[in-house]
């Protein structure tokens, strides 16, 4: 059985002019630190807002039909400070995803006076996205929502109208583990609510008539646990993905690259910003900044060299001390 080389389809370009400078401009002028990320996709806007609203939703209906009506208040204060605090920590999750930079490689930057500066050596190699003209660092890949290379990009996620990348991963993590608690914890307040009307007259278990009460903790029901099984699978999905060191795209592909074995629990603590405290749960707390030419430089596979071998005539013009290559 032939195995066909991982980079295959990558043709590598030792001609002076594979830069196409004309089509390559230099990066913008970065703009200031902590400058907001914000993707204008329809799609992924109309689905934040919907997200916003269903979370609102349940808001509204632990609030308003279940736990203000309740004649127990120590019952009421408790669950009321416990979802609530669960509801906003979600949502500043969803917003930390959705406007954190997951890791984007400058555009642009695949100009040959920005390789020059790199220095390669023999043997050295840098890959070039053809469509955002970046130097592409090992394990980015292209996204065609955000059009830019997401540097360890896991998948582009609707829900929080961005891609969940090496910076991000964090915020949706948590964004995922606090819907499923919040769910969970609507499920179950659902539950007692409907044994407590059962038990005693419906008109004094809710300001609303019976028949809107009803249909009220019917949806939220459905809603919480549609939310609370797809939060949970995409929870544990990326929690092992942290864990493997293998993002989606990676494990879609079938990727068998080699890697430094390193601990699971530093893979983790990688992810979530240092050693276990506090401020793993916190969707405020700071991610550490990754230098913006990390990985650009790559040692060249054999595949590359093979490739290049079965693709290229041999030409006078040839540097043999640069190889540039175009995924």
């Amino acid at each position: 059985m032939m195995l066909i080389p991982t980079h295959h389809f990558r043709d590598i370009e030792r001609r002076p002019e594979y830069l196409q400078p004309e089509k390559c401009v230099p990066p913008p002028y970065p703009g200031p630190a902590g400058a907001m990320w914000f993707i204008r996709d329809g799609c992924g806007i109309a689905c934040a807002i919907v997200t916003w609203f269903l979370v609102l939703y349940a808001e509204f209906v632990v609030l308003f039909v279940m736990l203000i009506p309740s004649r127990d208040y120590v019952y009421s204060i408790i669950n009321g400070l416990v979802f609530n605090l669960l509801a906003f920590l979600a949502l500043a999750s969803h917003c930390r995803a959705m406007l954190t930079d997951p890791g984007a490689v400058p555009k642009g930057n695949a100009t040959k006076e920005f390789i020059e500066s790199l220095q390669l050596k023999p043997g050295q190699v840098v890959y070039k996205c053809p469509k955002c003209c970046s130097i592409k660092p090992d394990r980015a890949h292209h996204c065609s929502v955000c059009k830019r290379c997401i540097r360890k990009m896991d998948h582009h996620c609707p829900w929080v109208n961005n891609c969940v990348g090496e910076n991000n991963q964090k915020y949706f993590v948590l964004f995922t583990m606090y819907i499923a608690l919040i769910s969970l914890h609507a499920l179950i307040m659902v539950g007692f609510h409907f044994l407590h009307c059962f038990e005693e007259d419906w008109t004094k278990c809710s300001s609303f008539s019976p028949p809107t009460t009803v249909i009220l903790l019917i949806l939220l029901c459905f809603e919480a646990l549609l939310f609370l099984i797809f939060t949970s699978v995409m929870f544990g999905t990326q929690v092992h993905s942290i864990c493997t060191d293998e993002t989606g795209i990676e494990r879609l592909q079938r990727k068998d690259r080699p890697r430094q074995q390193v601990c699971r629990w530093q893979l983790v603590k990688e992810a979530f910003g240092g050693d276990f405290s506090l401020r793993w749960c916190s969707p405020f707390s700071g991610q550490p900044e990754i230098a913006p030419d990390k990985d650009l430089v790559r040692q060249a596979s054999q595949s590359d060299v093979d490739n290049t071998e079965s693709t290229e005539e041999p030409s006078d013009t040839r540097d043999e001390d640069v190889e540039v290559v175009d995924e």
